[in-house]
């Protein structure tokens, strides 16, 4: 009988080696990149999601390049990763989607962004989806919103002088939301008795935690902040429906009616995912983009004083001093948008993308094989001092005569080829307007928070409050 348990148990920790053993070394067709695999199913998950409490790229990266190179192999939650900061392997990704590439987001991602989201579509859908998009953030569209934008945003400073504190983080979310809930879906964040917003809080919160979706998670507050904004869209869906809107005067109308359309590729569950995207992305990237670039003017008075002057300057040339802002001086704003780079830069608010392989693919000397995850680290590139000197330090003037619109090998905030972010430019618009009527009317001092936190995503926990006045103002704390 012992001998039998002996046996048994010698045979089990030879299938348990073996088995280990195979899932660090991969059968490829090829060499692999150099890294390591970590423990069969966890990998390297709970390393990737460290907190960071600086600026920098994730150490998780930056140890890992040290070690293997720009181009290494690692594992997350079952998945085979090849993580990539090589600067010619990245652009690779980009340029040759459908071809060599496919964008692919983890199961636990795709469940909470929509499994007809744009991002995971291909193709004919992709491309029908985002000439809907430029419907609402066409240059067309943007200059007809332009005075709304510089109203709005002039209407919500205002509400914060004379208050004791403002945290930044919130205000900006609640601007930033307000304008495109309003041109998606008509919706009045501070008259409706939905709390759409709230729910999207409570999705922001888990979505770059660990994917555990067991009630009292992060991850779990994600998946039902998703399942009640998803509920709140369907209603208004309905709603609609039932009763027209003749008017035409938001993307809902526009979706209507492409799914009344006989030959429409547009369904429900797509629209509505659409929809979803559209208002997150509004919610958290444009407005965390704005807490940014405002934090660190704050931190860099030089900066603050040349935005300063480049809008004065926007003003004194007026002939009415009442009028609002015109397209062309929005186009003129030369080192605005250099500070808009810079913060987007050093913000990383989408810090990696992700692809998925179609086929083996040879690369310096290294076979990603088919099937595997391909990670584009776009935190270490856009961090890396060898692609920005001085990397951490907020530097307006190093965009100084640069293509400020395309991306390149060293900038891929908004991404790339087929997939660059088409809301780029209503991004860009919105901080830019948010920054003139900031500098030309109002000054702030900082009160507490400010402290920063990549888990992988870029947070303040403990907010940033600050305090306005107007520029007349004569009392300060």
């Amino acid at each position: 009988m012992w001998n039998i348990s002996m046996f048994v148990l010698a045979l089990i920790v030879v299938c348990f080696s073996h088995w280990v053993y195979r899932w660090r070394n991969p059968k490829c067709y090829g060499k692999l990149p150099p890294g390591s695999m970590g423990w069969p199913l966890f990998g390297e998950t709970l390393q990737f999601f460290a907190p960071n409490r600086t600026w920098d790229a994730p150490p998780f990266v930056k140890e890992r390049v040290k070690r293997y190179g720009s181009v290494f192999r690692t594992s997350f939650i079952g998945l085979r990763v090849i993580v990539s900061t090589d600067l010619d392997l990245n652009h690779m990704v980009f340029q040759k989607e459908g071809e060599l590439f496919q964008s692919w987001y983890p199961y636990s991602v795709r469940t909470v962004y929509g499994e007809q989201n744009v991002s995971t579509l291909h193709g004919n859908q992709h491309k029908y989806l985002k000439n809907m998009v430029l419907n609402l953030v066409g240059y067309e569209s943007l200059k007809k919103i332009l005075s709304e934008v510089e109203s709005i945003a002039t209407r919500n400073i205002e509400k914060w002088v004379g208050q004791e504190t403002v945290e930044l983080k919130a205000a900006t979310a609640n601007l930033i939301f307000s304008l495109t809930a309003k041109k998606l879906i008509s919706y009045d964040l501070e008259n409706s008795s939905e709390k759409l917003k709230e729910n999207f809080e409570a999705f922001l919160e888990g979505l770059l935690s660990v994917p555990m979706a067991i009630p009292g998670t992060a991850y779990y507050k994600c998946l039902r902040g998703r399942k009640k904004v998803m509920k709140m869209l369907k209603n208004m869906l309905e709603e609609r429906r039932r009763k027209p809107n003749k008017a035409n005067t938001d993307f809902f109308d526009y979706v209507l009616e492409e799914l009344k359309r006989d030959n429409t590729i547009l369904t429900e569950a797509i629209a509505l995912d659409l929809m979803f995207t559209l208002l997150f992305v509004s919610y958290e990237t444009t407005s965390m983009a704005l807490l940014v670039a405002i934090k660190l003017l704050t931190d860099n008075p030089p900066a603050l004083k040349e935005l300063t002057e480049e809008h004065g300057k926007i003003l004194k040339a007026r002939e009415n001093t009442k009028s609002g802002l015109t397209w062309e001086e929005y186009k003129s704003m030369t080192f605005t948008f250099q500070v808009i780079n810079e913060a987007v830069r050093m913000t990383n608010i989408v810090p990696t993308v992700f692809r998925k392989t179609l086929k083996d693919i040879k690369f310096k000397g290294y076979t990603i094989p088919s099937g595997w995850v391909v990670m584009v680290s776009l935190s270490a590139v856009h961090l890396d001092p060898v692609n920005f000197k001085d990397p951490l330090h907020f530097n307006p003037w190093r965009w100084e005569g640069k293509d400020l619109k395309r991306a390149s090998k060293t900038f891929m905030a908004f991404g790339g080829g087929q997939r660059f972010c088409i809301g780029a430019e209503f991004a860009k618009l919105q901080m830019a307007v948010f920054l003139h009527c900031l500098v030309t009317k109002y000054e702030w001092i900082p009160i507490k928070g400010g402290e920063t936190l990549r888990n992988p995503g870029l947070q303040f926990p403990n907010g940033f409050h600050v305090q306005f006045f107007n520029k007349d103002t004569q009392n300060r704390i």
